[in-house]
């Protein structure tokens, strides 16, 4: 198989590109060159931003995986570039393209937020729902959409699953949102690309809800795990929601991947996702996916890289402080 990347540097495109490349595929990077590719990956440099190509101007694939969070233009002039030349379009969603909030068992089927492949960037769900207009627009059923639900593992550069890692290695009292038992619902990126490689190499088309089945883990456990793996002398500590609030902590960015118990919870951490589960996904052991991401943090020389259109998660150490006496009461 032939496979074009456009992107392929960074998270989920870098955990593609290498899952194309141990298959033993050719896989190709439309990229900027900020980032170096995987081993195994041939960049082929170019700004879809700057005015300059969309796509390479030259060559065919049997694939087309495009990540793009920007501006739908972007992914109608690529696809439109590549709808002769490519077989088929994979275009990497999100789950926030669903109305806001999306109820518990939502399935593909919801109904989406409005969005054009003719609009300059507005806001994250507009600019992934005109993305998904883009690519069907130009592939039609060749054009599958991946939307995604939470993403951990290696090289993760939103900072979630790493900063639990980074402050659970501290050792000492760690405040822990609970309830222990909340149910999680997430996807090792490792496990996106693999079925998303599958699906595009069947010719799946439409959209598909990517994220672990519903409690696939809980906090208590995803917490434990990080303790487990880190070797620390940790303490978790456990903090009710409502203690959380009264502190004035943000759920989800300053307490990453959790949210209390409620209507934003069942938006992120339950969502039906049979259609996926009945075409091949497969998730791994949460151990595996903390084992592994702590694994690379601990392998690198210094701090790792961070998408900087995205703010920075976690406690400051006043709000840390403030969970761990609420917790003494």
């Amino acid at each position: 198989m032939r496979l074009l990347m456009l992107g392929g540097t960074a998270f989920a495109g870098r955990a593609l590109a290498e899952e194309a490349v141990a298959r033993g595929w050719t896989v190709d990077a439309f990229h900027r060159g900020t980032h170096a590719p995987p081993p195994g990956v041939a960049s082929l440099h170019g700004d879809r931003t700057g005015g300059g190509p969309p796509a390479p101007e030259k060559g065919e694939w049997d694939l087309v995986v495009d990540t793009w969070s920007g501006a739908p233009t972007a992914v109608r002039d690529a696809a439109r570039a590549l709808a002769g030349r490519a077989g088929h379009y994979t275009y990497v969603s999100s789950r926030s393209v669903y109305t806001w909030p999306p109820a518990a068992g939502l399935d593909e089927d919801g109904p989406v937020t409005d969005g054009s492949p003719d609009a300059a960037a507005t806001d994250y769900a507009a600019d992934k729902r005109g993305g998904e207009l883009a690519a069907e627009a130009a592939f039609g059923d060749r054009a599958l959409l991946v939307r995604c639900g939470l993403l951990l593992g290696p090289y993760e550069n939103v900072g979630r699953l790493p900063w639990w890692l980074t402050r659970i290695a501290r050792g000492g009292p760690v405040p822990a949102p609970g309830p222990r038992d909340l149910p999680l619902q997430y996807l090792d990126v490792r496990d996106l690309a693999r079925w998303t490689l599958d699906a595009a190499t069947r010719g799946l088309s439409g959209p598909y809800d990517l994220v672990s089945p519903p409690g696939h883990t809980t906090m208590g456990e995803l917490l434990d795990t990080c303790v487990r793996v880190t070797g620390a002398d940790a303490q978790l500590r456990w903090v009710t929601p409502e203690a959380v609030a009264a502190a004035g902590v943000e759920p989800w960015t300053e307490l990453p991947v959790w949210l209390p118990p409620g209507e934003t919870h069942d938006a992120l951490h339950r969502s039906d996702t049979g259609r996926a589960v009945a075409t091949g996904l497969r998730c791994r052991p949460v151990g595996e996916t903390v084992a592994d991401t702590w694994a690379w943090l601990r392998g690198l020389a210094g701090r790792p890289a961070r998408d900087p259109a995205r703010p920075p998660l976690g406690l400051t150490p006043e709000a840390d402080a403030a969970l761990l006496a609420a917790t003494e009461g």
